[in-house]
């Protein structure tokens, strides 16, 4: 979740369980009781090679374990400008034929919609410093609902409130869009983060069956899987307060987290639900989770050097800048092709030109967007961004340069141009006075306005021009 504020108290010691469990457990989330009582299997918790056993929970009882889970009851508005209430009730909360569910509600109060859901944490319970966390769960779809499986720090006083503190995000999915997945961390001050995002569509989608999402979090590195897919790897995070020196790597993620989970609705990044939203099968359906440990781990670890890339021999930090090459677009070298929210099109290099088609223009700016990672940034530098488009019909872009591991801050700010049937040559001087960051990205975002006609682009730049 993004932006969650939890006050940590009273110290509790790690929980050492049993290396085995039994469990009914179904994984297609549909069948009923007297169906999963049928086809009842006994399962072993599966060991793994170089980890012993931490603690789990195979939702095999009749209501949650409170002896290693607790309600988080919030109010609305807690966080995020969310919608629901999260409350202490069974009716959110509970458990069925071997799954923990998570569950939003819909009803009215003063005369308006009213939502209540569940959130649960381990806090003070199952708190725990390094780890292979590996949970199986179902996520529901609907406009505005938002799982979630992520941890927070035991006291998040120690390096200062959220996003000093850390935050480690092993899934997040986003109800209208199921077929994507979020792994994330937060960090720093000023916010960095780092995402990973992995595709699942039609009968794999992530709310059409279970999938396991897990992490392994060591001393100066952390792993994110999707049913064993490694989605992100991260080991060059920082924490400090603004204007001071960083505290010492691998800070803020050196210390005890606690697992939590909880299904949100509304708030900044879902929207808030709407006429399609089906709240009866607004279930966030978890199968276990499993928190293995290794024996020891190496906590005399160093933040890696990466080095800053040169420029081209001409003093570009675009790579293919004129299109001679007609490369993939899918992957996630050079220039990507990306479509969100509701965007369609396609894009294909031909004739030293960039061409992007769009069907539907989604309903962010970013729904239809070309990108190019990779971008140097030094604070105290000047940059120089040129480029020459035209389109079909005459319509709207919007250009800049972003920082996905800083919180999306931007380089060089969200600059509207008009396109015509022309080509045009747009130049751009900025200056970059944030931290240093090898990984600007430069956008041309091309969605949202009901603007649709074909756009081609070449010669794109970015120089440093720091005398």
């Amino acid at each position: 979740m993004k932006k969650a504020k939890l006050l940590s108290i009273v110290l509790a010691a790690l929980m050492v369980l049993p290396l085995t469990s039994c469990s009914n457990k179904k994984k297609d989330g549909n069948e009923s009781s007297s169906d999963t009582q049928a086809s009842e299997v006994k399962s072993e918790v599966p060991k793994i090679d170089g980890y012993d056993l931490l603690w789990n929970d195979e939702f095999d009882g009749e209501k949650m374990d409170e002896s290693k889970w607790s309600y988080d009851p919030h109010e609305p508005g807690w966080t995020n400008n969310e919608l629901q209430e999260y409350t202490t009730s069974t009716d959110n909360v509970f458990v069925r034929d071997g799954n923990l569910v998570l569950k939003a509600i819909k009803t009215q109060k003063d005369g308006k919609d009213y939502y209540t859901s569940g959130k649960i944490k381990g806090q003070n319970k199952s708190d725990f410093q390094y780890g292979k966390v590996v949970v199986s769960a179902k996520v529901p779809e609907g406009q505005g609902l938002w799982p979630a499986i992520w941890m927070m720090p035991k006291d998040e006083s120690h390096y200062g409130q959220w996003p000093k503190c850390g935050e480690i995000d092993i899934m997040e999915s986003l109800g209208n869009d199921t077929s994507i997945s979020y792994s994330t961390i937060h960090y720093g001050e000023p916010h960095a983060e780092q995402q990973g995002t992995i595709e699942k569509k039609g009968a794999d989608s992530f709310s059409a069956k279970f999938h396991e999402y897990s992490v392994e979090w060591e001393p100066g590195e952390m792993r994110f899987y999707t049913d064993g897919e490694l989605v992100l790897k991260v080991n060059d995070w920082f924490t400090a307060v603004e204007g001071e020196e960083d505290k010492p790597y691998p800070a803020p993620f050196d210390q005890p987290f606690y697992l939590q989970m909880n299904l949100a609705v509304g708030g900044n990044w879902p929207g808030n639900p709407d006429a399609s939203t089906d709240f009866s099968k607004a279930e966030f359906l978890i199968d276990y989770v499993r928190v293995y440990q290794k024996p020891s781990y190496d906590t005399n670890v160093k933040k890696p050097e990466k080095p800053f890339r040169e420029a081209l021999p001409d003093g570009n930090f675009i790579r293919n800048g004129n299109f001679a090459e007609a490369e993939n677009l899918e992957d996630d070298i050079d220039w990507k092709f990306l479509l969100f929210n509701g965007g369609e099109g396609a894009a294909k290099i031909e004739n030293g030109e960039m061409i992007i088609s769009s069907t539907n223009c989604g309903t962010e700016e970013y729904s239809v967007q070309l990108v190019h990672p990779d971008l140097p940034m030094r604070k105290g530098h000047k940059y120089k961004l040129t480029f020459d488009i035209r389109a079909d019909e005459d319509r709207k872009c919007i250009v800049c340069v972003s920082a996905p591991n800083a919180g999306w801050i931007r380089y060089f700010p969200d600059t509207s141009i008009r396109l015509t049937t022309e080509w045009q040559t747009f130049e751009y001087e900025f200056a970059m006075n944030e931290k240093d960051d090898n990984n600007g990205r430069l956008e041309f975002n091309m969605g949202k306005y009901k603007d649709t006609a074909t756009i081609h682009i070449t010669n794109v730049r970015v120089e440093d021009i720091t005398v």
